[in-house]
């Protein structure tokens, strides 16, 4: 099977990572879209397959949880008289849970704002720490019932921060788009005992806003949104890698993965897209024994 020199790869892996959407990606490597689409998903599989085994047994000890917004296909509003759009088109979320010390994005989930997905998403970040933290995420509902199964035999101080806004003066067409006014928040223990020096949820808030600005498909008011919910989840496991194991933390000076102790060095792409083709290897397919005549 022929495949994209490696250079190319990882200049498409490295623009899929720094906001460029597919077809500018297309224009500018001079490839198919469809070659485009082909490596986001096989590195998406196998980003996730990195992030899976790798992320394990964090030390961390202060970790927020936090949601962002986005839609695959179109909007739920106008899901109804989309045409032909699939079952899992609207609104979608991504759940993520960062170290608030190493920056290390420990765990991630996509799917609804629901008490479901909320306990898949606690569940896959228990599993991944080493030993009892400080947890602190907004003050949705569905976050109790999950840490409190998830966490009950190794218990956690969780806390939630529930921020207030108020309903602006003048409802304006510039503040269409606007965020309502923030007057306050409140910090709420719910079990154990958290240092409310640390109730924050900034750390995991600054990683949301890195997201959007890096992943073309998060942008708002754009027509990059994702089409099918599968890529959506492709690019998020390739960006995650990215981020934990291949980008230089400015604060940091080292990657999050470094700086949680679960990388002795900065990766790079082409040591990815080596483990992309070593997958792919499969042993040839040996034919039947014969038996040399013997020699006279």
């Amino acid at each position: 099977m022929n495949k994209l020199p490696i250079a190319k790869r990882v200049q498409i892996l490295n623009m899929l990572c720094e906001g460029s959407s597919l077809r500018s990606i297309s224009r500018v490597v001079d490839v198919s879209i469809n070659t485009v689409t082909k490596l986001l998903v096989d590195a998406g599989e196998c980003c996730a397959r990195f992030h899976h085994q790798r992320v394990r047994g964090v030390a961390a000890k202060r970790v927020q949880c936090d949601e962002i917004w986005s839609f695959c296909y179109a909007k739920q509003k106008n899901v109804a008289e989309a045409k032909a759009a699939p079952f899992d088109a609207g609104n979608v979320w991504t759940w993520t849970a960062i170290d608030a010390d190493s920056k290390l994005i420990l765990s991630f989930m996509v799917g609804d704002r629901d008490a479901e997905t909320a306990a898949f998403f606690i569940e896959d970040l228990k599993e991944r720490l080493a030993n009892r933290v400080q947890l602190t995420t907004d003050g949705h509902k569905a976050y109790l019932d999950a840490i409190a199964a998830s966490f009950h035999e190794t218990g956690v101080d969780y806390a939630m921060l529930v921020k207030l806004y108020g309903d602006p003066e003048k409802k304006s067409a510039e503040r269409r788009y606007s965020p309502a006014e923030y007057v306050g928040s409140r910090k709420e223990r719910i079990t154990g005992n958290p240092d409310e020096a640390h109730v924050s949820t900034s750390h995991v808030e600054r990683q949301n806003l890195t997201m959007r600005m890096s992943m073309r498909r998060f942008t708002r008011l754009t027509n990059a949104f994702s089409k099918k919910i599968d890529n959506h989840c492709h690019a998020l496991s390739i960006y995650f890698v990215f981020y934990n194991f291949i980008r230089m933390h400015k604060s940091l000076r080292m990657s999050p993965a470094m700086a949680a102790g679960i990388s002795d060095r900065l990766w790079d792409w082409e040591e990815i897209v080596g483990l992309m083709d070593a997958a792919d290897e499969k042993p040839k397919k040996r034919g039947p024994y014969k038996k040399k005549a013997p020699v006279e």
